[in-house]
């Protein structure tokens, strides 16, 4: 399910999405916020442009909504259903675990997006 070829192992560890040879990204480190969106151009193992058009990725931004609501869900559930929180305890955690996650959630969505335009090329991969 999270090997190599699949879509999932391309969004969650941010992968190129046709030969999954490297990372999108500059920096692995989605923390480091001065860098958190910052990608190579191209792929180094495929040649993959991974902007495909100026803009791109604004896209995403309707992606991040879906996976900050799936992130806010998960903290009421742990919140109300494990710690048994108050509204406001419930309401809070879902603010912290909104803000502490909103590096990852900016990532996992522009994985996402970039996957609904492409596809992992098994031919593209170098053995």
């Amino acid at each position: 399910m999270f090997k190599k070829g699949s879509k999932l192992y391309s969004i969650f560890t941010g992968s190129c999405p046709k030969c999954h040879g490297e990372s999108m990204y500059k920096n692995s480190n989605p923390y480091a916020l001065s860098e958190t969106l910052s990608m190579h151009e191209n792929c180094s193992c495929c040649n993959t442009k991974y902007k495909i058009e100026p803009s791109f990725f604004y896209g995403a931004m309707y992606v991040s909504y879906g996976v900050g609501i799936a992130f806010a869900v998960a903290a009421y559930v742990i919140s109300s259903l494990i710690f048994n929180a108050s509204l406001n305890g419930i309401f809070i955690s879902i603010i912290v675990t909104l803000v502490a996650f909103m590096p990852v959630i900016m990532r996992v969505s522009r994985n996402i997006w970039i996957n609904l335009f492409m596809s992992y090329d098994k031919k593209l991969v170098k053995k």
